[in-house]
């Protein structure tokens, strides 16, 4: 303890030799800081508030129609991209800063600056976001928040818009490639059934349904011809029955039965052109067989042969039989004529086992391209009328309303620089100083100040001390040193006693 007391009384008996050193310092240090204190400008804090708000009711009656904007997504990204240099650029022609830029460099300075200066604070949980910005002028910093707020509003819509458009003119240019896609397809596919006509495959069935198709309808109609053909044989049968052994048949009789079987052919001709055409093989059938029994009669009209038995033709039975067999015969034809068609069918998909196959394959292809670029096109058709009503939807000011809690006004009280904290600081440092410059100068310029650090340096014992004997001049001449030495400190308090009262009461120097 005694070592410090020792040590902390060297260092004032030090710094008291070079007392008017320290003074002369620590004025010379306060009176330059505190003009530099008072010569610093103003500066004026101007804020605004804005609420953003990201709750609308389109959201719910519009979704599914359309690709909803993220809003939040979308605030975010402008207020992290509020202050970039092209929003700085724009913000300086907006409030003439521009101007005031003599060339590439003195700009390039003022948009440092702008960008330095400019603060943009806010929670994306409330949308309460915070602009502001420190001008040396009030109505400036009014004017930079005012047209910052601006550009914050005016970046939400314009940059969506754009997109929007960008997107319906991408997609109306890709309905064009596939408008011409899809025509090209479609006439691939009608020159495609134009060539290949009798061998395309109806809907739903290909080559191998088609000729187990066929195959099965042959069958069947065989089958039924061979029934038929029985059923005729039967009647044939029984007629032959009914005359007797050598009789002869009356030509009358003969051509009551032509005349009888002829006109049942035709009525069955007559039935089935009201239900099918020409070509239908029932009606080829029955026009082959009306033929071969007007052929027949006309035969028998020219070598007629008389009859032993002018009555036998009257049999009500026979007459039936004959009626009965005449219907027999024209199925049978009829049948004939279906199994005819039936097997030219499945002798023409049998030739055709190489190609129909492969003009299947074409076709499922060509159908397949067609409907790739009929599907896409339809769904870019839908996409364009999606991002139209999503263009619509962004540029409503209904999706994101900004509602301005503090506007932006000129501030009449500079909110810098903190004079009053500048001042005090400027002292202590000046007082530091003073007291560095004496305890340096003591260090370069070094005293034995006490007997022990005389014994100490030199290592020789010190016997005594003598001391100063001052003359009363002597003495008057030292009080006035130190009552000139204490007016020096009490005005340097003073003055900046004075000066943080002239502050206090003129915030605005």
């Amino acid at each position: 303890m005694a070592e410090i007391t020792a040590a902390i009384h060297n260092f004032l008996k030090a710094i008291g030799k070079y007392r008017w050193h320290a003074v002369m310092i620590t004025w010379a240090v306060a009176l330059i800081g505190w003009a530099i204190v008072l010569k610093v400008p103003n500066q004026y804090e101007t804020t605004a508030r804005v609420y953003v708000d990201t709750q609308t009711i389109l959201k719910p009656l519009l979704s599914g129609m359309t690709s909803l904007p993220n809003l939040d997504q979308q605030v975010m990204f402008m207020r992290r991209t509020l202050i970039s240099r092209p929003n700085i650029e724009r913000l300086m022609r907006m409030v003439d800063l521009d101007v005031k830029a003599a060339d590439p460099k003195e700009h390039e300075k003022l948009v440092n600056e702008l960008m330095d200066k400019i603060k943009v604070a806010g929670t994306e949980r409330d949308d309460i976001y915070t602009i502001s910005y420190t001008a040396p002028n009030p109505k400036l910093g009014r004017d930079v928040v005012q047209s910052l707020l601006t550009i914050f509003v005016e970046g939400s819509f314009g940059g969506k818009k754009q997109d929007s458009e960008k997107a319906v003119q991408f997609i109306d240019d890709q309905i064009k490639t596939y408008e011409v896609k899809l025509a090209t397809a479609e006439n691939a596919l009608k020159e495609f059934k134009i060539k290949n006509v009798g061998l395309l495959p109806k809907e739903g069935a290909d080559y191998g349904v088609k000729l187990a198709d066929a195959t099965d309808a042959l069958s069947q109609a065989k089958l039924e011809l061979a029934e038929a053909e029985q059923a005729r044989d039967v009647i044939q049968r029984q007629i032959a029955g009914d005359g007797k052994p050598g009789e002869k048949v009356d030509p009358a009789l003969a051509d009551h039965e032509l005349d009888d079987r002829i006109a049942v052919v035709t009525k069955n001709l007559d039935t089935l052109r009201l239900q099918y055409t020409e070509q239908h093989p029932d009606i080829v059938a029955n026009k082959h067989l009306l033929e071969q029994l007007q052929a027949r009669k006309k035969d028998e009209a020219a070598h007629p042969k008389r009859s032993i038995d002018p009555g036998a033709g009257y049999s009500p039975m026979l007459q039936q039989l004959n009626v009965s067999l005449s219907n027999a015969e024209a199925r049978v034809a009829s049948l004939r004529a279906r199994v005819a068609e039936y097997s030219g069918r499945v002798a023409r998909l049998r030739a055709q086992s190489t190609e129909m196959p492969e003009v299947e394959a074409q076709l499922a292809q060509l159908n397949r391209d067609y409907q790739v670029n009929r599907d896409n096109y339809q769904k870019l058709v839908e996409r364009r009328q999606s991002a139209r009503l999503s263009g619509d939807l962004s540029s409503a000011t209904d999706m994101l309303t900004f509602r301005v809690i503090d506007p932006p006004t000129a501030p009449l009280k500079p909110s810098g620089p903190n004079r009053l904290a500048l001042f005090s600081m400027v002292f202590a440092g000046a007082l530091a100083a003073g007291l560095a410059v004496a305890f340096l100068m003591s260090q370069v310029r070094p005293t034995f100040l006490s007997q022990s650090a005389l014994r100490e340096v030199t290592g020789v014992p010190v016997l005594g001390s003598i001391g100063m004997n001052w003359t009363v001049p002597q003495l008057r001449r030292r009080k006035r040193r130190l009552a000139a030495l204490g007016a020096c400190v009490l005005v340097l308090f003073g003055t900046y006693g004075a000066g943080m009262a002239a502050i206090l009461a003129h915030p605005t120097l």
